[in-house]
């Protein structure tokens, strides 16, 4: 392959390990895999693209739990391969892509590797789009949605049963640690914290179209498409960032399939959007450590179904607003979790289409709800159940954090 070296990779990491990780590979069966992968990397573009695929063959060979994590490494070292090929080739677009894979599917070994590949083809990308004038500076900004919604009584039109007719989250303006500590992370309590996300960049950025697809444009994405993850017609989808901002603001998308970028570390991977947001000082409460950081972007009518998570969350509501209702972890059994282990997290009852017949008990439990306003966080305490729906175009950030008496698999 005839390459400037401009447009060579610089693979530090997988240089020194690559022996290492190879030998790992053969000792898990992976002979085939390491004869085509040692060609791909001595220049065969073939037998790069079959080491991938092959690679990919054993991320999709069981549940995704059960996959061997040197098959992740694996699937890293074939995506640099590949990637190495279309950036020496010029075509930027598709190395990003490659690279994306790798950084959603593959594993942590190679991760600083693949980050600086795609920091250094973001790079010759944005000068070429430059030199060709496809870039265009100044102007109006586009708004990514109008912050108007719908007013209340729109809101309660298409919000479950008694929504807003209960108790309502507390809300706390400018809540100092040690005031959220003894408040509320104590005795377990959610609470809508105010005046504390005014200095992130996001709140200003994430608002302009032009932005988002300069930074995040050309990146490939997993997007859920469908009501929700329970029901049948649910699927997800590979785009790029581009064309998923295009189903948000197509008139033509049906509302009631919507597009949704769901708990994706999407910060993990867009480097650019993680300098636009800080992690809440709360996300160290109870000596713990950040467990996840996740983006959820997507049109109004996107829905969370009823469900409990193992740890402390901070919700961020950085663009737009939601619906959100909780139920503590006290009341479970009246839930109706799901018997299944894959889903005893999840409710089998639809708020949005409660059947009150089977699910007697509902309709008489507790709650406390709110509408999550732009520029809010609300705290969510492990296993309290909560029901999520975007009011208008929203985007979230979710901070997963344990607290030191929490085991790491809990």
């Amino acid at each position: 392959m005839a390459a400037t070296d401009g447009n060579i990779l610089q693979t530090p990491i997988l240089d020194a390990e690559r022996s290492n990780l190879l030998q790992r590979i053969s000792d898990q069966g992976g002979y085939a895999y390491v004869t085509v992968a040692t060609l791909g990397a001595a220049g065969d573009f073939r037998a790069a693209e079959a080491a991938r695929e092959m690679a990919w063959e054993q991320l999709h060979s069981g549940p995704w739990h059960s996959v061997l994590p040197v098959w992740r490494d694996a699937y890293s070292m074939a995506c640099l391969h590949v990637a190495a090929f279309h950036l020496g080739a010029g075509d930027f677009r598709e190395a990003l892509r490659v690279l994306d894979m790798g950084l959603i599917m593959g594993g942590s070994l190679l991760r600083q590797d693949l980050d600086a590949a795609v920091e250094k083809i973001m790079t010759k990308s944005s000068v070429a789009k430059s030199q060709k004038g496809a870039t265009k500076e100044g102007g109006k900004k586009e708004l990514v949605l109008s912050c108007e919604g719908p007013n209340k009584a729109e809101v309660l039109q298409i919000l479950p049963t008694k929504s807003l007719s209960c108790k309502i989250v507390e809300k706390r303006s400018s809540l100092s640690l040690e005031g959220f500590l003894c408040d509320y992370f104590l005795s377990g309590s959610p609470v809508i914290i105010r005046d504390c996300m005014g200095h992130w960049p996001a709140r200003t950025n994430w608002k302009e179209m032009d932005y988002l697809r300069r930074v995040a444009g050309d990146r490939t994405v997993p997007v859920e498409v469908g009501k929700n993850y329970l029901c049948s017609e649910w699927k997800q989808e590979l785009i790029t960032f581009s064309e998923f901002l295009e189903r948000i603001q197509s008139s033509e998308c049906p509302f009631d399939v919507p597009t949704y970028l769901a708990q994706h570390p999407l910060f993990d991977q867009i480097q650019e959007l993680r300098r636009d947001i800080f992690v809440p000082d709360y996300c160290f409460a109870g000596g713990g450590e950040l467990r996840s950081l996740n983006a959820w972007f997507g049109p109004a009518g996107t829905v969370t179904p009823l469900h409990h998570d193992p740890h402390h969350n901070i919700l961020a509501q950085v663009v737009g607003k939601k619906y959100v209702r909780l139920y503590p972890a006290s009341i479970s059994e009246d839930l109706y979790p799901y018997s299944e282990s894959m889903l005893s997290n999840s409710s089998q009852v639809d708020l949005d289409n409660l059947d009150e017949k089977e699910f007697p008990k509902v309709q008489g439990l507790d709650f406390v709800d709110c509408i999550l306003e732009e520029g809010e966080m609300l705290y969510i305490p492990p296993k309290w159940w909560h029901y999520v729906r975007s009011l208008t175009t929203s985007f979230s950030v979710s901070f997963w954090w344990s607290d030191g008496c929490n085991s790491p698999g809990s």
